[in-house]
Parts: structure tokens; C-alpha cells; sequence
């Protein structure tokens, strides 16, 4: 049996990132085989992955990119099981990592993101496994979000675990920038559900306006009022729960979109994306 040396296990680490105990323990079950000793801690990291599938991921970082020109939006959420792995320097190089691979991919999807090959062969989804195999711990990608507008605004909040995205249409020549993070930040306060009526889906609505009866009901109203009160609540949840109609949390003496009218006229969003980790 080969005789394994402080510069192999060294040297295996150098190349693999994983911890010196790990790697002299795969040198030694390889007999020394470099190749094979980085199979056994891929498949150690496929094992911890399969183990854990089913913990929660309540903590990681979301980050975001926004093209020079201003057009195109990158969204990612990278998760783990506890904050102190979200602080170690792997899992935040990481997170980069999949930032950078969804903007020079421009991959349409999470699947396609994560099966887009790195420099060295080897998919996205690959390197997130093998970090696992390091860290101990399920990491996922919970979310990816690519958006093309006139003019994309990104926001990151404070603890780097809620960000947004916004499409903005109707620019013009107006400098949308300080209105677009006004916005993200109203969306990552306020969570807003479509960007207006004709947004909220079917079952939503359904589900108000049973619950608007249901609570008329119990005041005591009669049946007959119950459809129009209903609707009046419904229209009041339109009110508070989409983002065009939704008062402005630094100005409550306008909606969001008297807002952006305001800003430069006809100036609206087109879309918008909220990412958040929840703990």
C-alpha cells in the first residue's frame, strides 16, 4: 500500500477543497489514486446530499446582477441548514459562483443554470454537491429569476436574504433608478401577490370573496348583501396585496403607480420577482 504523505493529502485538498481529514482518509482508501480518491469524495458528497434531501433550508444569501446597459436582470438564492455555514467563505464563494455562471450562461431556467458546465468539466450542480460532501450540511439553489425589460432594478435587503427584481416599461429618457429601488423596496416590505387585479389568480379571488361572505355572515348581514360586500373586500385586498395599487410606504398619499407616473409620464412596471429565504 502506498505510503500517504502531509504533501498528498495537501495536494488533494488544494485541488478538491475538502478537509485535510477527508482527503487523507480518500487517499488512503484509493491506495493513493488521485483520481480516485476525488471519485470517493464526490460520492461523499452525493451521499450527504441524498441523506439530508429532506431538511430545511432556512438560511443563505440571495444575490443579484444587473447588466451595464440596465436591461436585464439575475436573480439567485443560494440556501443552507444553519447561518454559520451561510458565513463561511466556500458557501459565499459559491453563491458567486452561481451568480456568475446565470450571467454568462443566461440560462432560461434553474435546471439549465445548474447543468451548465464550469471551467473544469464538471456541471454547476456538481460543485454544489462536492460542497456539500465538505460542509456537511443540504445546500440548494431555492430560486433563479432572469428578466429582460426597457430598465431592470434590483434590490438586496439588509440581511442579503429577501431581493427583487423590477421591469420597468414606458422609460423614455427619465432616470428610473432611485424610483426602481424605491419599488424592489416596496415589494420586499410589502410582498404584493401580482402587479395588479388581472394579475391575482382564479383561486385567489375565489378564496376572498368566500372569506368576505363568511365574515359578513357571521356580522349578521343578510344574504342577499353578502356578494357586494364580498366584492368590496376584494377590492380592498387588490388594494393592499398588488403592487400598482398598493399605497407607497414612503408616500402613502399616492399608489405605487401614481408614483411612477409621477416620475415620468406613463413610466409603470412590467413584472417583478421577489426571492426570499425564509427562516
Amino acid at each position: 500500500m502506498a505510503a500517504i504523505t502531509a504533501a498528498d493529502v495537501n495536494k488533494l485538498r488544494t485541488m478538491t477543497g475538502a478537509g485535510m481529514m477527508d482527503c487523507k482518509k480518500a487517499l488512503v482508501e484509493a491506495e493513493g489514486d488521485f483520481e480516485a480518491a476525488r471519485d470517493l469524495l464526490r460520492k461523499q458528497g452525493q451521499k450527504i446530499a441524498d441523506k439530508r434531501a429532506e431538511n430545511e433550508t432556512s438560511e443563505g444569501v440571495v444575490l443579484a446582477a444587473v447588466s451595464e446597459d440596465g436591461t436585464n436582470g439575475k436573480l439567485v438564492s443560494l440556501a443552507c441548514e444553519t447561518e454559520p455555514v451561510s458565513k463561511v467563505p466556500d458557501f459565499k464563494d459559491l453563491a458567486q459562483r452561481i451568480l456568475a455562471t446565470a450571467v454568462e450562461s443566461n440560462a432560461a431556467s434553474k435546471e439549465e443554470l445548474l447543468a451548465t458546465k464550469q471551467d473544469d468539466g464538471r456541471s454547476l450542480q456538481e460543485h454544489i454537491t462536492d460542497l456539500m460532501g465538505k460542509i456537511g450540511e443540504k445546500l440548494d439553489v431555492t430560486a433563479y429569476e432572469n428578466i429582460t425589460a426597457e430598465k431592470v432594478a434590483s434590490y438586496i435587503h439588509s440581511d442579503n436574504k429577501k431581493g427583487v427584481l423590477v421591469a420597468m416599461k414606458n422609460v423614455g429618457g427619465a432616470d428610473v433608478a432611485t424610483v426602481g429601488r424605491d419599488v424592489a423596496m416596496q415589494i420586499v416590505a410589502m410582498k404584493p401577490v401580482a402587479l395588479d387585479k388581472d394579475g391575482v389568480d382564479a383561486a385567489t379571488i375565489e378564496r376572498e370573496i368566500e372569506i368576505g361572505k363568511e365574515q359578513a355572515r357571521a356580522d349578521g348581514k343578510p344574504e342577499a348583501m353578502l356578494e357586494k360586500i364580498a366584492q368590496g373586500k376584494l377590492n380592498k385586498f387588490y388594494k393592499e396585496n398588488t403592487l400598482l395599487n398598493q399605497e407607497f410606504v414612503k408616500d402613502n398619499s399616492m399608489t405605487i403607480a401614481q408614483l411612477l407616473d409621477k416620475t415620468s409620464k406613463g413610466l409603470t412596471v412590467s413584472d417583478f420577482k421577489r426571492v426570499a429565504i425564509v427562516g
